[in-house]
């Protein structure tokens, strides 16, 4: 990705948490963060990613939300950001938060499963 690329990935991250936090009202949409913004070499498209809080039920709804927010979400980001041609926006899941919980969960398994025998050990 280019050095302009990622400014304007910055840039609409910042705006994107902006307007999906104060100006969205649809009801349907969550606790939303936006994690990350992937725009392409042309600016032509942005992939957002996003985490929401609550179940999978909450998380489709968001993203139904977002579906159809998108375009007044576009034409807010054309109004703060300018571009000759605002990026196409995509919204995907952020899995990166529940591969981490997963992976501490798995390593405080361990730890837990490594200070079972050392207990046992001690009492003899």
């Amino acid at each position: 990705m280019s050095h302009r690329a990622n400014r304007v990935g910055e840039q609409m991250k910042k705006e994107l948490s902006d307007i999906i936090g104060r100006k969205i009202k649809d009801p349907r949409i969550g606790f939303v963060t936006v994690t990350d913004v992937q725009v392409s070499g042309d600016l032509q498209q942005a992939k957002v990613y996003i985490s929401v809080l609550g179940d999978e039920e909450q998380k489709e709804n968001t993203l139904k939300g977002l579906a159809k927010a998108k375009g007044f979400i576009r034409t807010e980001i054309g109004q703060r950001i300018r571009l000759r041609k605002t990026p196409e926006i995509l919204f995907e899941w952020d899995e990166s938060m529940a591969y981490g919980n997963r992976i501490n969960s798995l390593i405080h398994q361990l730890h837990r499963e490594d200070e079972k025998p050392m207990e046992n050990n001690e009492e003899e």
